[in-house]
Parts: C-alpha cells; structure tokens; sequence
C-alpha cells in the first residue's frame, strides 16, 4: 500500500517549476516551486512512498555460468526431438512446455502439458506498475514477468518423480561453442533449473525446442478458441 505525504503553501501561485525524482522507496517524489506577487519562493512536496519492494530475485536474474553448473551437477541432458518423441511414446517421459499459453494452444506436441514460465505482468503493485511504465516506454505494452506460480503450478500436475522434457519455442544450449563458450540460456533452461532446484529428479531438456520438433515435420496438435 503507499503512503501519501504532502506539504501545501497557501500562497497561489503564479509560476511552477515541476520536478520529479525516484530515490530509495520514494516511487514518486514531485516538487513544485511556486512565486506569488510580492512573496519568496516557496516550494511544495508530494512524496509518494511504498512499503512493497522488489521482489526476491528471480531465476532469470541468477547468472547463467550458476544455471548451467547445477544443470550438469543434476545431469540434466539434452535429447534431440527424435529421442524425445521416443521417451514419450515408449518411457512415459512428459513434455513439459513452458511457452505463454497462446503459443501452446497454437501448436504443441500431442500429451505435451503447459505451465508458462513467463507471463504477462498480472499485478498492480507499486514495483509492478513502475515495469509497466518501463516497458511501455520502449513501446512494449504487453510486458512479462517470471511466473512466480510456476513451481506450484507443476507441482499440481507432476509429481516429483516424473519424467520430464522441458520444452520452449528454440531451447538454448548447455552446449560449449565458439562463441558461447558456456552455452546459452533459454525459458526452458531456467525452467529446468527451477525444477532440479525444487527436488524434480527426472529433468531432461529437448534440443533444439518446439521449433526444430515442427521442422522435423513431428506431429503437432491445436487447441482450437471456440
């Protein structure tokens, strides 16, 4: 909740010079200077201050070189989507896809469960509200944040001892290359994460992501809006 503190003149006033400054919990801090005929300057304050703060950091922000350690630690491999479709079909393995809702129901391995690993940003508190202005000032209005229900959201659906291939749209690597000596992350690499994080002992990663498993000419099915 914010606290609204404010300093008033009774002066009127016949010129302003606004400013605006964000410092510590201060979300708004606005001052405006105002002159009367014949009086000094004299300046109003309105603070706007909130007891909510940023929340604990995020896996995302976690750094990666950290991910991929406890990913290898875990012997979390990568499957190719040949392998994974076997595992499925043969070992009960569960694809597990964590992309936002709208881009499973437009096309996802058949028996494939979701649980977005980003969402859009749903809350309306003081640090939600100042991402929301972040984004839009770089014209994003459709703005995301890490899904802060993904775990429990799994854990309704799959116990810990579940086979699971995490999937996203392209998948990252833990892969050294050339110019990525430590691989790159991706949503279902931080997903996978998550998971060996919270006890999942069974976590597989499918390479290459939903893209290449359409590519590949595998079968895919919808879910149609009615």
């Amino acid at each position: 909740m914010a606290s609204v503190t404010s300093i008033a003149t009774p002066y009127p006033s016949s010129s302003q010079a606004l400013r605006l400054k964000s410092t510590g919990n201060t979300l708004f801090s606005v001052g405006v200077r105002s002159a009367a005929m014949g009086c000094s300057s004299v300046q109003r304050t309105l603070k706007i201050r909130c007891a909510s703060t940023k929340p604990a950091k995020p896996a995302a922000e976690v750094d990666w070189k950290q991910k991929r350690e406890l990913l290898l630690e875990k012997r979390v491999r990568s499957v190719d989507v040949k392998e994974a479709l076997r595992l499925q079909k043969e070992n009960n393995f569960v694809i597990l896809d964590v992309r936002p809702e709208a881009e499973y129901k437009a096309g996802h391995p058949p028996g494939a469960i979701n649980v977005e690993m980003y969402r859009l940003i749903r809350e309306w508190t003081a640090w939600d509200i100042a991402r929301r202005l972040g984004f839009a000032f770089f014209g994003i209005f459709s703005g995301t944040e890490e899904n802060p229900e993904f775990i429990q959201s799994v854990e309704a659906k799959l116990d810990k001892e579940a086979k699971i291939i995490v999937a996203c749209s392209s998948a990252g690597t833990m892969k050294p290359t050339q110019n990525l000596p430590e691989g790159q992350q991706s949503r279902s690499l931080i997903a996978a994460y998550l998971l060996v994080l919270n006890g999942y002992k069974n976590v597989f990663h499918l390479e290459g992501g939903i893209y290449t498993w359409s590519k590949e000419g595998l079968p895919v099915e919808a879910i149609e809006e009615d």
